[in-house]
């Protein structure tokens, strides 16, 4: 790689970490160590392919799309290692309700992988279910069915308090 694509990869790195971080907690439902880990993996996997990347139409789409393929492959490979926590981490006061954030992790954690990652990015990453359907190699009609399953299930683990959650 050159010195000057070099410097892009890590302009493209610096500006996109946050997001893809806070893409990475929501998948893992707030695990901030894998999600650590899962940005680490997806920004190595970008800076080997950064020559067709930095030439493709939308690089921080591709970035999203990395992110959601490693953590759906992290999955796999560990689904069966599950780590109980008794806590989670110190947060920074952002003046939300600390408990709505709780409960949303909590909720969001109790969906299966491919449903969480359809929520995160169908509504945190806003994108239409053809886009979501690209970047989890999954037909247009499986991401509207599991968007489906998946609100039905945040709205039967959240109960009656889901509107109070959504004018929030």
């Amino acid at each position: 790689m050159s010195q000057k694509a070099g410097e892009d990869y890590a302009e493209f790195a610096a500006a996109r970490a946050g997001h893809l971080y806070r893409s990475a907690c929501l998948l893992t439902a707030g695990d901030t160590h894998l999600a650590e880990d899962l940005v680490q993996e997806a920004l190595g996997r970008i800076y080997v392919r950064w020559g067709r990347v930095s030439r493709a139409d939308n690089p921080a789409g591709y970035a999203q799309t990395v992110l959601s393929r490693t953590f759906l492959a992290h999955r796999r490979r560990f689904s069966s290692r599950e780590r109980a926590r008794d806590s989670f981490p110190e947060m920074a006061d952002t003046g939300a309700d600390p408990s709505l954030r709780l409960t949303l992790l909590d909720a969001l954690a109790r969906l299966p992988a491919k449903d969480r990652a359809v929520v995160v990015l169908r509504y945190w990453e806003d994108r239409s279910v053809h886009e979501t359907a690209d970047a989890l190699n999954m037909s247009s009609a499986a991401v509207r069915t599991r968007c489906v399953r998946a609100l039905a299930r945040l709205r039967e683990l959240l109960g009656e308090d889901l509107a109070e959650y959504a004018r929030s």
